[in-house]
């Protein structure tokens, strides 16, 4: 079963390699980078900290926008080509009709795309990275950087010679030698244009890096083989312009499905969001018994009063998902008395003692504790009520596919670190995605007439 599967993976990527419009994709990413580094001058970006600052921001902005649309679109034409035109050319009957189910068929055409795939996105990923590495000159007195230009078109002519070399005298396929050639050079080209500076000295390699944009492409790459998914179970039924209709409408659905399905998932209003959070007392650090108080300090005043006794409720989302406080009844008392607060009947929660302006005092009362999962600290968001779940919504917006988690585009911007667990969860998400489309791809070809 491995061997079929293995032999149908490789000749689906030979296959896909040999596609024209692998190759036309791949050099027209990389002009269109040039393009970008060009055109971003003009963003009057601010100067702040970071791997990407000023004008460099909208080129890391339109650089990965457009290897998302260029590989979206490749991952369509190449899935039609490898399997819808097979089942309408009747080729794919001399692969069903031997002892190989098509379950394995399928796995294995998906196994050879998403290989082909990766190659040409890693490609393009390569050519924002050299652009990146250049810089925008954002000003008549930067100089272009040299290094960076020759090395970058070193990385596209050299492929293309030798392609040409390789076809004219050995009939090699021009655009499968040249799509191979290219990663490889572009990514020597790369390392040496983190090794050169604009004056052709050495420097280290780590001075040019930029690893946060690096795990940005990493989580990009995640999330084109989730739509190679899409447009594979697609070609199952679709021809192949129906299949890179759906594939484009998918994308541009993902990235809308936040606002249109998302937002009505979750329903809470944060009051405030929390910049400073101490306890009252060492001994109520861990905020996890009744009587732990802890002082906030928020961004802005609640744009409600809070008196003393309302409930308080925080967490990091502000859309209120996944609360670190659990629902608990309203108090009902003076918060000023022990016996109110702490008595036998006094059910456990959380509530204000006091606020004056953007700081609030906060206190856990009742007879047990709250189970509380952690103290409130920077960047939570606070609410008055815990979150109201539409679960229609939740499943329509759970089970689409969801490209906003394989942008992190913000988080480089602002500066923020990625942490590995953060990429891990997004790889076991993308793998949850692509079983459920590969899946669904089977079910469709199943029954599908290919004689």
């Amino acid at each position: 079963m491995i061997t079929q599967t293995l032999t149908i993976a490789r000749n689906a990527l030979v296959e896909s390699l040999r596609q024209p419009v692998m190759l036309l994709l791949v050099l027209l990413c990389g002009l269109m980078q040039v393009f970008n580094t060009w055109s971003a001058g003009f963003a009057m970006g601010l100067e702040d900290s970071g791997e990407v600052e000023g004008d460099n921001k909208l080129l890391l902005d339109i650089g990965l926008a457009t290897v998302f649309v260029c590989g979206t679109i490749l991952a369509a034409f190449i899935a039609t080509a490898t399997l819808s035109r097979e089942i309408e050319n009747k080729t794919v009957l001399t692969v069903v009709s031997k002892p190989i189910g098509r379950p394995l068929v399928i796995l294995g055409k998906y196994l050879g795309v998403s290989g082909a795939i990766l190659l040409a996105v890693s490609s393009m990923m390569l050519f924002l990275l050299i652009c990146i590495r250049h810089g925008v000159l954002s000003t008549a007195s930067d100089d272009p950087d040299m290094p960076v230009i020759t090395l970058g078109l070193a990385a596209v002519v050299i492929p293309l010679a030798l392609a040409a070399w390789c076809n004219f005298f050995y009939n090699w396929n021009f655009p499968q030698v040249a799509v191979m050639l290219i990663l490889p050079c572009s990514l020597i080209a790369y390392l040496l244009a983190l090794k050169l500076n604009a004056k052709w000295e050495w420097q280290d390699l780590s001075k040019e890096f930029k690893p946060q944009i690096t795990t940005a492409c990493l989580c990009l790459a995640l999330g084109m083989l989730v739509l190679t998914a899409v447009a594979l179970a697609a070609s199952t039924r679709l021809t192949q312009t129906l299949t890179i209709f759906l594939s484009l409408g998918v994308f541009l659905s993902s990235l809308l499905s936040n606002y249109f399905v998302g937002r009505y998932a979750f329903k809470n209003a944060p009051v405030g969001m929390i910049v400073v959070a101490e306890p009252a007392e060492p001994t109520h650090a861990p905020f996890d018994r009744p009587g732990h108080v802890y002082a906030l300090q928020l961004r802005l005043p609640p744009n409600r009063p809070l008196p003393a006794g309302t409930s308080l409720y925080f967490g990091q989302n502000s859309n209120g998902f996944d609360l670190a406080v659990p629902a608990f009844p309203p108090f009902k008392g003076d918060p000023d008395k022990v016996q109110d607060t702490m008595g036998p009947d006094t059910p456990p929660g959380l509530i204000v003692t006091s606020a004056q302006g953007d700081r609030l005092t906060v206190e856990l009362i009742g007879n047990s504790t709250l189970g509380v999962r952690r103290p409130p600290a920077h960047g939570d968001y606070a609410f008055l009520e815990p979150t109201r779940t539409n679960y229609v919504a939740l499943a329509l917006w759970g089970a689409f596919p969801n490209t906003h988690y394989f942008w992190l585009l913000d988080a480089v911007s602002q500066n923020q670190v990625v942490p590995w667990s953060h990429v891990g969860l997004i790889g076991l998400y993308a793998a949850a995605q692509i079983a459920v489309l590969l899946a669904l791809a089977v079910v469709l070809f199943q029954k599908r007439d290919v004689g």
